[in-house]
């Protein structure tokens, strides 16, 4: 219970009282709001000043609706007398219940937010609603491990918002996943820590995760960088490349949705437990796609054998992607698949 408070906060309590019980489904008499601003906040008002407090609320632009109904009575000659009653009080919600649910699972299913920061977010996104939409999201929840190891990523997400916005190159060192299971700084091959000139473009969300549209400074063809594996991000002073200059864009300004349009990768089917050798460069990869519950064996100084409970569309166009640095030891069938492809298209290149 509130201490008693003076009667110029009864507006701003009322406001309170508003956000806190109502909405479409939810609505109170002023009897009602009489009732909890002397439970609640210590504060015994009458009906008239709630009524004039509302209706100030709603003259300074808060859009609060409510219902009207004539009463009939008797004065003390006689005469009946009309009265309206205002009732039915709801403040109207900026966000549908159903649209803050849809945000707060968009939260809860994202493979780049750090557990306590997804708390928080989801604490503030219910905030904007009443008890009532409180009480049913209290029991929804991720699992307390984080799917990301990189704590930094909102004050990346500001920082590149910044940078592109005006049109200003970034430095980061960017980090790879070893067979530890960790994140590491990626090296040169003189074992010292690797410094990236990027030219910044536009910030996308894919599959849970937030990518930067860049280039590399060093060369002229467009890259994608995961942001939650960068660190020690800086702002530089150099104006950022024309996105037109680079190669691939056929000298066009940057169209989100035909570069979203072709970059899908989508899979649905069965599971298989697949096995497969893999040059240990592609392990951040390697996790990327089949998460950290892979097993990592048989480790040598180039390569290592994965063991994956995996979808066998995508362990299949895993595979085709990396070919080169891996080679499928299970399910047999996958394999035999694709020798078989491998030499359809040797032929075919010789025939070129």
């Amino acid at each position: 219970m509130y201490a008693k408070q003076p009667k110029k906060l009864i507006i701003m309590n009322i406001l309170d009282i508003l956000r806190k019980y109502t909405d479409i489904n939810h609505r109170l008499s002023q009897k009602e709001i009489a009732d909890i601003l002397v439970n609640e906040y210590c504060m015994t008002v009458d009906r008239k000043s709630i009524k004039r407090n509302l209706m100030n609320l709603i003259e300074f632009g808060y859009e609060i609706n409510y219902s009207e109904s004539i009463r009939t009575f008797k004065d003390k000659d006689g005469k009946d007398i009309e009265n309206v009653i205002l009732s039915d009080f709801y403040l109207e919600r900026e966000f549908t219940d159903s649209e803050l649910r849809l945000l707060i699972d968009s939260v809860l299913f994202s493979n780049h937010i750090p557990y306590q920061q997804d708390k928080d977010l989801v604490a503030k996104l219910s905030s904007l609603s009443n008890i009532y939409f409180k009480s049913r999201v209290k029991h929804i929840a991720r699992m307390p491990q984080d799917k990301t190891d990189n704590k930094q990523l909102f004050y990346n997400i500001e920082l590149l918002d910044e940078a592109i916005s005006k049109s200003r190159k970034v430095s980061f060192n960017y980090l790879e996943y070893h067979t530890d299971k960790k994140l590491h700084n990626r090296k040169r091959t003189d074992g010292t820590v690797r410094e990236y000139i990027i030219n910044p473009y536009q910030l996308v969300a894919k599959e849970g995760k937030y990518y930067l549209i860049c280039n590399n400074d060093k060369y002229d063809n467009i890259s994608n960088y995961r942001v939650d594996r960068m660190i020690n991000m800086q702002i530089l002073s150099e104006f950022r490349k024309p996105f037109e200059t680079l190669q691939g864009s056929d000298g066009r300004t940057l169209n989100l949705e035909e570069y979203m349009d072709k970059h899908v990768y989508m899979f649905s089917g069965e599971n298989i437990r697949g096995e497969f050798v893999a040059n240990k460069f592609i392990i951040s990869d390697i996790i990327d796609m089949f998460g950290k519950d892979v097993k990592f064996s048989n480790e040598t100084d180039t390569e290592v054998t994965v063991i994956a409970t995996v979808n066998e569309i995508a362990m299949e166009q895993f595979a085709r992607t990396y070919l080169p640095y891996l080679v499928i030891k299970k399910p047999l069938s996958l394999k035999d698949r694709l020798i078989a492809d491998i030499e359809k298209s040797l032929l075919q290149y010789k025939g070129e």
